[in-house]
């Protein structure tokens, strides 16, 4: 059977991380090539392959790479990416971290999985870890698998929409029909109907994570309609709800990492993913000797790998945040048990 780690394991390991901001690759460095930054004197090495958002998508993909590049600099781990334009280039890329000799090799997205699988048969010596995929009990034991609880901060976000909106319209941007963003879709449903049962959410999807005018298209048209809050759950797509909202001085909720500062006025609050200290966390054991192949981790509130951004106090009232902070309490206290599938959302009703 599939091994799970344990909330209790996961707080012995795991604690919220504060880091430092994101620096790419050299301009010079080939595409093709794996941006490796070098350690002298350090064997350690671990590689990550982008999904197709790349390594500057103010979201997902940053923040893998922040989690790696705190590892450099904390734990003296030697760390490189290759981005991934399109989703015939995962195997591709995979292989040339293969022959960079790294110590683990990362898959950043489950659009990832069947290339992971592939490779993890075909260098069993390897290893390998997956953000956002599970493959139960068929998990390889060179294979680690990392999920998140989208469902409890969207939840969080989606009682602060609910009490924030002006129109009782309010509108949800994911970036494809998949259980990883129904987890954000159903968990910010549930989060909206639990602080104001009269407001209606428009949900959509873009069905690209790569695409900012799209997004930006489908969330002026939301706007328009009356909506007065969005919260995006689309990667970089989700780049270009946050420039509507600025140009329309409407009010918009970010995704994985704090976006305020992509519009200090507009993006009202983030439920954020802490990608970052995933990554960090499991270079952490892996430097000490320890890697939990073959096993799934999931991080949820009570393991502090999810909440709303730190920046929420800028554009929400106290009185909210306190509403707000009592919920997630009683998130962590398995009070509230939010739902991330339609099924479960509805049980609801």
């Amino acid at each position: 059977m599939k091994k799970r780690i344990t909330a209790l394991f996961l707080a012995s390991i795991m604690g919220i991380m504060t880091l430092a901001g994101c620096s790419s690759a050299p301009a010079e460095t080939p595409a093709e090539e794996p941006a490796a930054e070098e350690t002298a004197s350090e064997s350690l090495k671990i590689s990550m392959v982008t999904d197709v958002g790349g390594v500057k998508d103010q979201s997902f993909n940053q923040s893998a790479w922040e989690g790696l590049e705190k590892a450099k600099a904390e734990l003296g781990i030697e760390i490189g990416y290759i981005e991934s334009k399109q989703d015939a280039d995962y195997e591709p890329n995979l292989e040339t971290l293969v022959d960079g000799e790294n110590d683990l090799i990362w898959g950043v997205g489950f659009k990832m999985a069947d290339a992971i699988l592939a490779a993890a048969g075909n260098y069993p010596e390897q290893k390998y870890a997956i953000i956002d995929n599970d493959y139960g009990d068929a998990t390889p034991d060179n294979v680690l698998g990392v999920l998140f609880k989208e469902e409890e901060p969207s939840y969080l976000v989606g009682l602060i929409a609910g009490k924030m909106t002006q129109s009782n319209k309010i509108g949800f941007i994911g970036g494809m029909d998949v259980p990883v963003i129904n987890r954000f879709r159903f968990g910010f449903l549930a989060g909206v109907k639990a602080a104001n049962p009269d407001a209606v959410v428009d949900v959509q999807f873009v069905n690209a994570f790569n695409d900012p005018a799209k997004g930006k298209a489908v969330a002026n048209q939301m706007y328009a309609s009356g909506v007065d809050i969005i919260f995006h759950a689309a990667g970089d797509s989700g780049n270009g709800a946050i420039e509507a909202a600025k140009e329309q001085n409407k009010w918009v909720i970010g995704v994985d990492r704090d976006q305020n500062d992509l519009a200090p006025d507009n993006v009202i609050t983030s439920a954020v993913k802490r990608v970052d200290n995933a990554m960090f966390n499991v270079a952490k054991e892996l430097k000490d000797g320890n890697f939990a192949g073959g096993t799934t981790i999931v991080f949820g509130l009570a393991e502090g790998g999810v909440d709303i951004a730190p920046t929420t106090s800028k554009n929400v009232p106290a009185d909210i945040l306190e509403y707000v902070e009592a919920e997630k309490q009683k998130i962590i206290n398995k009070e509230i048990t939010v739902p991330g599938t339609e099924e479960a959302f509805n049980s609801m009703n």
